[in-house]
């Protein structure tokens, strides 16, 4: 596990500079894995799955993460908000960096965390947190197979984090992601709980034109860029894809 640094966007050009160290068809007893609340999950199973947690062997790891909390919270204040993690290109790191921001604002007993994971094609999330389910997630609310938004949150074994996993894998997600139905769900996990905070696990900004359509539903993007896997100019042309009033920074992170 390594760990991450935030670097505004306007220091991109610069960032060479910067010594980084980061790194079946839907049934009952599906809907019913949603509200059942797994065993804590110990420091090792954490590691297990690159997660951190609040001991020391992974204080580094976990400072970096917290401080990228931190910055965030200073640039939006105290209102709840969302939160695009988009990676530069495959390989970047994207997932890794979205959910352990979502376990920094967890680790804050006074708030909540919501790891989204949109990546239709290939998703991840659930694989790495051990929950939720292949057919009953974001796609399949999004089509309308699920109608109860609780159906598709599940609890991880981390105190005050759930997982929203993608679901069924979908070629084309772009007309789900600007759907009322997309519009409607961000509005409801934002003011069911205002001490929750939502992270959207994007795919490649160069690789797909979700992660932009995704964009238009957050109030923050950060862009993840893996370290000594792109180049500059593949940076810049990644964060031309966002509004610069969104885009708080770039993630420099080498654990892939």
């Amino acid at each position: 596990m390594s760990s991450a640094s935030l670097i505004e966007p306007q220091h991109v050009r610069d960032a060479h500079d910067i010594a980084a160290e980061m790194p079946a068809p839907r049934t009952g007893a599906s809907r019913q894995l949603a509200r059942v609340q797994p065993p804590p999950l110990s420091p090792r199973a954490l590691e297990e799955r690159r997660l951190i947690h609040r001991q020391d062997s992974v204080r580094v790891q976990a400072d970096a993460f917290r401080d990228l909390r931190t910055r965030l919270l200073n640039l939006r204040g105290n209102q709840n908000f969302i939160t695009l993690v988009a990676p530069v290109g495959r390989a970047c790191g994207g997932s890794f960096v979205a959910r352990n921001l979502a376990l920094a604002f967890a680790f804050d007993e006074a708030k909540t965390a919501l790891l989204v994971d949109c990546d239709a094609l290939h998703p991840s999330q659930h694989l790495a947190l051990a929950a939720g389910s292949d057919n009953c997630g974001l796609m399949d609310y999004l089509d309308g197979s699920v109608d109860d938004l609780g159906d598709i949150q599940y609890a991880t074994g981390i105190p005050r984090l759930q997982l929203i996993p993608n679901g069924s894998v979908r070629e084309i997600a772009g007309e789900y992601f600007t759907s009322t139905r997309a519009r409607t769900m961000i509005d409801s996990l934002r003011s069911d709980d205002p001490n929750r905070y939502v992270i959207l696990d994007a795919p490649s900004a160069l690789n797909s034109p979700d992660a932009r359509i995704l964009s238009d539903l957050a109030d923050v993007v950060v862009l993840v860029a893996g370290y000594g896997k792109v180049t500059l100019e593949a940076i810049d042309k990644a964060a031309a894809n966002f509004d610069p009033a969104k885009l708080a920074g770039i993630v420099f992170n080498d654990n892939h």
